[in-house]
């Protein structure tokens, strides 16, 4: 999925397409610190593993990890913490029942800048079995065949 206008992608999430179903998409907001916006800004987030839950009536961005900026030694952020979300009251309540009641897990899909703001998106997904991954990888192949085979007859 390509970036949306007026943004600079940090980072992508690709490992969530292969392990979830993704169901639904949003956005939100991300609360950094200064030499976290900073090392974003170099592009040091790693999302693999990452996952959001909602704790407190408040959504939690948890696994992502921003390397610590070579500069900011004295201000230096804790590259795996926590990190909060910022979403209407109505979404996180939304979010919160689909997780409890369906089962389905809220990942990050994507960390990019919009204006100047740091945002994150997340997918309401479903995890996928065994069986649904050779699937999906079979039809990746068969794919990539057909196109080889359509190259060949030009």
């Amino acid at each position: 999925m390509a970036a949306p206008t007026g943004t600079k992608l940090i980072a992508e999430n690709r490992r969530a397409r292969f392990d979830y179903e993704l169901l639904e998409r949003l956005e939100a907001g991300l609360v950094l610190s200064g030499t976290e916006v900073k090392a974003a800004r170099a592009g040091k987030v790693h999302l693999a593993g990452a996952y959001a839950e909602v704790r407190g009536g408040e959504a939690w961005l948890v696994g992502a990890s921003i390397d610590e900026h070579e500069q900011g030694a004295r201000f230096a952020h804790e590259p795996g913490r926590d990190r909060k979300l910022l979403l209407h009251r109505r979404e996180i309540d939304s979010l919160y029942g689909k997780v409890r009641e369906r089962g389905l897990t809220l990942v990050p899909t994507r960390m990019y800048f919009k204006d100047g703001r740091a945002k994150v998106e997340l997918a309401l997904a479903r995890g996928k079995e065994r069986y649904d991954k050779r699937h999906a990888i079979a039809d990746r192949d068969a794919k990539r065949q057909v196109e080889r085979a359509l190259r060949r007859r030009r």
